[in-house]
């Protein structure tokens, strides 16, 4: 399979709070766990679950179907603001120091 690279800027970084606007998952929200920004997807925690085969590598372990979470695409996901809920992100300089606020009511995220 044909490895895809990512050409865009990703703006979301690990602990943002986030909702799912596209997909199976759509209105749900949750918390980035990791962000891949060569393939352009994010792992957010509870969502876009999967099932898996699962084998035992020690004998103490349990082998059997377990769920994990799958990576999201960055483009079905947008920030939660504190103040407006879903928005999208745009910068502001600050003291020279680059810093995330809401593009609806521009406060700091």
């Amino acid at each position: 399979m044909k490895e895809v690279k990512f050409e865009g800027k990703i703006k979301l970084r690990k602990d943002d709070q986030v909702e799912v606007i596209a997909g199976k998952d759509k209105g749900k929200t949750g918390k980035i766990l990791k962000v891949d920004r060569t393939k352009g997807r994010v792992l957010v925690q509870g969502l876009n679950m999967v099932k898996k085969a699962r084998k035992a590598k020690k004998q103490d372990e349990k082998s059997g179907i377990i769920e994990i979470e799958s990576a999201v695409h960055v483009s079905n996901i947008m920030i939660i603001c504190r103040k407006c809920g879903p928005t999208r992100i745009g910068y502001k300089l600050v003291n020279e120091s680059k810093t995330r606020i809401c593009r609806k009511c521009g406060e700091a995220l």
